[in-house]
């Protein structure tokens, strides 16, 4: 099993024009690599790949990958609600430097449960790579069910699920079906920690690219079988996670990243930097739990 423990949905540093910031990007690598993330995924929603071009697209992948230089695998967001578009894509990519792709479920065109699996299916086909699935309702319009994403994890190059229902019974369902090397992963920081608990294999966290350590030390912990340490590295970060989302991903973790130095909050429309309010509450939850004196 490749992909588990703590994944990062690496954000996009950029600069205060709105171009890209290489140099925070690659402070950020380092940052994750430094503090024991297992993986990092390039592209997803976090990284605000709704607003990059095909030329950032490319700049942004190879930044990560230099500077990564295979110290950890590479996970690279590709996606599309127009299946034949992204078969070709998928079959046509060809970078040594990409370990496997997470790709959503189709957005928009809320499929039936048959066209999701033909959609992977095709996917899966042409990929050289591995596929995480990825099921996102609140962005898609359509949850792809326990019962699709168990008969997809029968086929051999779909390693795993990114669960962002948020739907416990739904991932208890998947976690009870699974092949054994088919990674269940947890798409909602909140919910690690219980997903991990219940038999679940990691996350992939957007709260992982202000606090890595303490993500990392986390998921670990539950992994490991340590339920008491775990527990309380998930509760010092569960309020600070909830600020993170309350006015848009990824505004308020990139608010937080410019308070460690590592980047500037920036964002790009039609997401927007967080509220004076929310820095206030956020700057007054971070002080009480010290997580930024710590960095």
């Amino acid at each position: 099993m490749q992909f588990k423990g703590t994944g990062v949905a690496l954000v996009t540093p950029f600069n205060t024009d709105g171009s890209i910031d290489e140099s925070g990007l690659r402070k950020l690598v380092d940052y994750q690599v430094d503090n024991g993330v297992d993986f990092l995924v390039v592209q997803g929603t976090t990284g605000e790949t709704a607003t990059l071009n095909l030329e950032e697209k490319n700049h942004v992948l190879e930044i990560v990958i230099q500077q990564n230089k295979g110290r950890i695998p590479v996970v690279l967001g590709i996606a599309d609600n127009n299946t034949a578009a992204l078969v070709k894509e998928i079959a046509d990519f060809d970078n040594d430097g990409v370990d496997g792709f997470l790709s959503a479920s189709p957005h928009y065109n809320k499929p039936s449960q048959r066209g999701i699996i033909a959609h992977f299916e095709a996917i899966a086909k042409v990929s050289k790579k591995p596929v995480i699935l990825y099921n996102v309702p609140g962005r898609t319009a359509s949850n792809m069910t326990a019962e699709t994403t168990l008969a997809l994890s029968k086929i051999d190059n779909i390693v795993g699920v990114k669960e962002a229902s948020g739907n416990l019974e739904q991932v208890m369902q998947i976690l009870k079906g699974a092949p054994a090397d088919f990674a269940v992963l947890s798409g909602d920081d909140a919910l690690a920690f219980s997903i991990a608990a219940l038999g679940g294999h990691g996350v992939i966290s957007v709260v992982a690219n202000a606090f890595p350590k303490e993500f990392s030390t986390m998921m670990n912990s539950v992994l490991n079988g340590d339920l008491s340490t775990a527990k309380k590295h998930h509760f010092e970060v569960l309020e600070i996670t909830n600020h993170f989302f309350a006015e848009g991903n990824p505004s308020g973790v990139k608010y937080c990243l410019d308070l460690l130095g590592i980047c500037k909050e920036t964002v790009r429309l039609p997401l927007t930097t967080i509220s004076d309010e929310l820095k206030v509450n956020m700057k007054q939850e971070l002080n009480k739990i010290e997580l930024i004196s710590k960095q």
